[in-house]
């Protein structure tokens, strides 16, 4: 038996091509409805991705217990530029100090940096992505550099670059850096930079000042600021962040001697002042802020504070592709009493407003930042003439932080208040000097 099934092609040929015909009246009737829906979304679309940094970390918090904010971890301070982020990566060991004129008994504020970029990039000698032909041809930088200076009066950062043929790192923790005579551990720091007038002027590619430092200091890291799982093993596993950052010496004494173009200083514990943080990932962000001082006063007393230490960072951080606007890690330890503004710890409800600026002599900072029991509010002032406009290039080539205000000699106040059924009850008003101060945003 046989069957015409020519009818029913035909039938069902015109039941397509009236659908087809229905479904685009459909779609010109529910485009501008779908088109206004959209625009409606975008509110939550911005809150879905605000709220899906806390619910990443509380995720990961499985993997680890939640840390007291003064817990050291030296896996922190381990070389990072692993995988991807050997060939788009930069990673640093930074320290900054106070030191004492030894004839003249002034003050001086000094900083020693331990830069590496791109070491997956390494050729046998320093390549710099400032120079024309590497903009030209998009070739990436890759070097270890010695950044060292002072701030003050002519703040100066004089460079020093090695490739990585000529350099040794420790691959786990604790870390080591051998260049030549410049040499970093958790527990010393050594090295010489100078640069003349003539090589400054022929390698403006070296992004350096004029001068010439020598140090050796030994490094006690008496308070460590860890912000947590943003910057725990499977956050860095998973390559989340654009910039991690760990502060294993927020609160740091160093020890020993500095000569600066042809000045020494002595370098004491007590007077020192000192810091030791940690950055690392494949960009900078912007804006970019840092405070931090344990040179503290107690309006309560008007006795320096022993055990008070500050410490903010953060601005613009992109998480898994996100950039989440006025996002600021901070945390203070109030005379042993740990208190921390973290945006990535959401049970603490934590809130964060902030204005920086400049004005023509000075650069000014007022952060109010707030969680479920507490309220900082930090004013820090910085004189222009006593700090630097630092240079980095970032690990893809391009130098955006042209603007990037850089000092040690911060002033201001940190009023800290407990709060009380919905009341601020002040609890001191702290004096602050010696501040490590930064602020600036990419260059349009």
């Amino acid at each position: 038996m046989s069957y015409d099934y020519s009818e029913f092609a035909k039938k069902a040929s015109e039941f397509v091509e009236q659908i087809g015909e229905e479904a685009k009246k459909a779609a010109k009737d529910v485009g501008p409805i779908l088109s206004d829906l959209a625009e409606k979304a975008k509110p939550a679309v911005e809150s879905i991705k605000e709220k899906a940094t806390p619910v990443f970390y509380d995720v990961t918090s499985s993997f680890s217990e939640k840390p007291h904010l003064n817990t050291s971890d030296i896996s922190r301070d381990a070389f990072m530029l692993k995988g991807k982020l050997s060939t788009q990566g930069y990673d640093w060991w930074w320290h900054s100090f106070t030191g004492t004129h030894s004839k003249t008994g002034e003050q001086k504020a000094f900083f020693v940096e331990y830069f590496v970029i791109n070491p997956g990039l390494a050729e046998d000698e320093p390549v710099f992505g400032q120079l024309p032909e590497n903009i030209q041809n998009g070739k990436k930088p890759s070097y270890v550099m010695i950044k060292a200076g002072a701030w003050g009066k002519n703040a100066k950062q004089i460079h020093r670059f090695f490739s990585f043929k000529d350099v040794t790192i420790t691959p786990g923790a604790p870390y080591s850096l051998t260049a030549s005579d410049c040499y970093a551990s958790e527990g010393r720091i050594t090295g010489s930079v100078n640069v003349s007038e003539e090589e400054k002027t022929a390698h403006p590619e070296w992004m350096s000042d004029v001068g010439r430092m020598k140090w050796s200091l030994s490094v006690d890291k008496k308070t460590a600021y860890n912000v947590g799982y943003g910057a725990s093993r499977p956050v860095r596993d998973a390559a989340a962040f654009e910039m991690y950052w760990h502060a294993e010496g927020m609160k740091t004494e160093y020890s020993g001697t500095v000569e600066y173009n042809g000045e020494l200083y002595y370098v004491s514990p007590e007077s020192s002042f000192g810091y030791a943080d940690k950055n690392w990932g494949a960009d900078f962000t912007s804006p970019w802020i840092w405070l931090s001082s344990w040179d503290i006063t107690s309006n309560n007393t008007g006795e320096r504070l022993k055990n008070t230490v500050f410490d903010i960072g953060g601005g613009r951080p992109a998480v898994l592709g996100m950039k989440l606007e006025n996002k600021l890690l901070g945390a203070i330890v109030y005379e042993g009493q740990e208190i921390e503004f973290n945006f990535s710890k959401a049970w603490m409800n934590p809130k964060t407003r902030f204005k920086c600026y400049e004005t023509d002599e000075e650069v000014v900072w007022h952060i109010e930042q707030e969680n479920t029991a507490f309220v900082m509010q930090t004013s820090i002032h910085c004189r222009k003439e006593d700090m630097l406009l630092i240079n980095y290039e970032a690990p893809n080539g391009t130098k955006k932080h042209n603007r990037l205000w850089n000092g040690g000699n911060g002033e201001g106040t940190v009023r800290l208040y407990r709060k009380d059924r919905g009341e601020r009850i002040l609890l001191d008003v702290l004096t602050v000097k010696h501040a490590g101060c930064e602020w600036g945003t990419f260059s349009e």
